[in-house]
């Protein structure tokens, strides 16, 4: 009888032990956002620095936007950094409150739940969703359907600046550094490396010194002050580095630059 309870109860442990499943992003997030939800979820978001926030971003809907670029050909870099920068990697009310990711807007064969939040006007409507796995694919979508987007579909894959640039010229957004914006966040989290590239492309516009022009040209640092409309990827453009060598050099903690912030960049 006690080697029958010692069995019974080794079975439960090990029962239980392998039943434990990996917690989504979806177990995570309430079924139902309440003022109280959204208040422990700016906790939890408070905890963290703005790049903390953003890689925690990254690894929850990373796989998400890879399962949608193998169903619909967007670059999953494009579909990633358009969540971080529109959601404000999760943090924006819209994001919060209504699970939309991507800032789209409800137009009139729109059939679903609203929400209305201002924007570029007061009181504007936006799409509502169970969960953000929705905002996702509404977001493909969104962008398969509309004509205006449709010479998007014709370019590399893993082109992430041709699409970047496409958006903005289609009209996805009316900020005028929009594109920037999307390939700084992009080449800052090699965001590149979800559409299967071994590189960044920005590696392809920099200047190829010999050895011999290396030595004569060494390597400087000087110092820039940022401008209105200036982003880490039009800096970096223009001094011919990485987002990323500019973002080590400098320490930069987020994306966002004041205007008269002096920049160590590398000259030659």
């Amino acid at each position: 009888m006690r080697n029958h309870k010692l069995l019974i109860l080794v079975f439960i442990i090990f029962f239980n032990s392998c039943g434990v499943k990996k917690v989504s992003y979806r177990d995570n997030s309430p079924k139902k956002i309440n003022n109280k939800s959204v208040k422990s979820v700016n906790r939890f978001f408070k905890s963290m620095t703005n790049e903390q926030r953003t890689h925690w971003y990254v690894n929850t809907y990373s796989k998400i936007s890879i399962d949608e670029m193998k169903k619909f050909g967007i670059p999953a870099s494009i579909t990633m950094a358009q969540g971080i920068l529109e959601s404000n990697s999760g943090k924006g009310s819209l994001a919060l409150k209504s699970n939309n990711h991507f800032g789209i807007k409800c137009h009139s064969k729109w059939k679903g739940k609203k929400v209305y939040h201002d924007d570029d006007e007061k009181g504007e409507c936006f799409r509502k969703y169970k969960n953000p796995e929705k905002s996702y694919r509404d977001h493909s979508l969104f962008l398969e359907s509309r004509d205006r987007y449709n010479f998007l579909f014709k370019l590399n894959k893993r082109n992430y600046v041709k699409w970047a640039k496409g958006l903005k010229k289609a009209g996805y957004a009316t900020d005028p550094k929009y594109a920037d914006k999307l390939i700084s966040i992009i080449e800052r989290y090699e965001l590149w490396k979800l559409d299967g590239s071994k590189k960044p492309l920005n590696k392809t516009r920099e200047k190829k010194l010999s050895i011999k022009q290396a030595q004569i040209l060494p390597e400087t640092k000087s110092m820039y002050s940022v401008k209105k409309g200036d982003t880490l990827y039009s800096i970096s453009k223009k001094f011919n580095i990485s987002v990323s060598k500019l973002v080590e050099i400098n320490n930069i903690k987020n994306n966002n630059l004041s205007i008269g912030q002096s920049l160590k960049v590398i000259k030659k």
